[in-house]
Parts: structure tokens; sequence; C-alpha cells
């Protein structure tokens, strides 16, 4: 379904933890990350295609999430040729998104990449909210920029600082631990289907309570 530019309804999803995190995808048998989306079918509302996609892409029920804000006008890209197929060349042109930011009120283990028999990522994991967008397929870096910009003034904490987004640089939530024993964070229990690929800037942090072995 194109409108009559040859862009198609779409939605996309920025998924938040309890700590402004969101959830960041792999897409299946690449190397790009990205955001949970998908079209928009016939007769659906933007509304009701996100609730869609959220479980076709990663499990999750309504009851799950919370919806804390949505992009007021459609945003846009462009795909290049290359990336359409040929015989819809010279009809389709891009995507036109409405944006939504969720809230997840559930668990990480209510997340599921292997909800459908077409899995869309193969691995996930939580990241900061202004993402690198190096690792966005070049084409979707715009619009993410955007949608990110609008949505930010939506979090609960607010954080706006948007240099981070094209640089690529993390920002540091905590000061280095002292010396003594470490643990890698996040430490939680991934998902069925879902793997966990640390980040190399990922910080670390000392483990508690451990007894030294007599």
């Amino acid at each position: 379904m194109l409108d009559r530019e040859g862009f198609r309804p779409n939605v996309g999803i920025v998924l938040l933890n309890q700590k402004n995190q969101v959830f960041w995808g792999k897409r299946i048998r690449s190397h790009s990350w990205q955001f949970p989306q998908g079209g928009i079918d016939r007769g659906e509302s933007p509304e009701q295609a996100m609730f869609r996609e959220l479980q076709e892409e990663v499990g999750l029920l309504p009851e799950h999430v919370r919806i804390v804000a949505r992009t007021r006008d459609w945003l846009r890209y462009e795909v290049p040729d290359r990336y359409v197929r040929r015989d819809a060349r010279g009809f389709y042109k891009g995507q036109k998104q409405i944006w939504f930011l969720l809230q997840l009120v559930g668990n990480d283990w209510n997340l599921n990449l292997r909800a459908t028999t077409h899995p869309e990522f193969d691995a996930w994991r939580w990241n900061d909210y202004w993402v690198p967008l190096d690792v966005v397929v070049e084409f979707k870096r715009a619009v993410y920029q955007l949608a990110l910009t609008e949505l930010a003034r939506f979090l609960p904490r607010h954080d706006h600082r948007n240099r981070y987004l094209r640089s690529g640089l993390r920002t540091r939530d905590h000061e280095a631990p002292p010396a003594g024993d470490y643990e890698r964070r996040p430490a939680f229990e991934l998902p069925p289907g879902a793997t966990f690929e640390p980040d190399p800037q990922m910080q670390f942090a000392p483990r508690r309570g451990r007894r030294a072995e007599s």
C-alpha cells in the first residue's frame, strides 16, 4: 500500500526500559542494528500496526508496554534502488513513518525474538537512548535522528545530549569503579531465541558480596 508519492505507511518503535535505555535489535544475518518497525496494513491505524509489529518482532503484548508518546507527523526516508525489488522500481520510493515511544512495564524475559517463523532480529541489547547511528543502515539515519530528537522531551528524565547521535559516543553515567573484582554489566537473563553481544565500550561494575575462597 503506497501513497501517491510512492511512500509506504510504516511505524517505528522506540522501546524504553526503566533506565531510559532503548531496545536495540541486530537484523538477522547482518551486522546492522535498528529499532523495531513495520508496515501499516490496509484498514489498520498506526497504533494497531505498532502493537502488531511489537508482538511479531519482539514478542511483546499490549499489557507489557505503556505508550508514552508518538511523533506528530510522518517522517520519511527514501530507499536506494539497490534495496528495492526490480518490479517495484519506479513505483516504490521509501517509507513514511509514525514513531512511538513505549515504556516496558513487563520484564526482559517477556521479549522473544522467535515469536513468529520469520524473525527480524537474531540478537538484542539495551542501549543508551542516543544510540550510535553509525551501525544503522545509512538511509535510515536521518529519520532516527528526527524521531529520537522529537521524542526525547517525553523521557521520564530529560536528556537532550543529541551531540552523541552521529558520533556514536556513549555517555558516561557512572564513574570508573575502584580496582578490584569486576563483572560485566548487564547481568540479566536473555529471553528464548536471543543472544547478547557486549558493546566494546560497555562499562564494568564491581562485584559485590563475594567472599574470598579459602
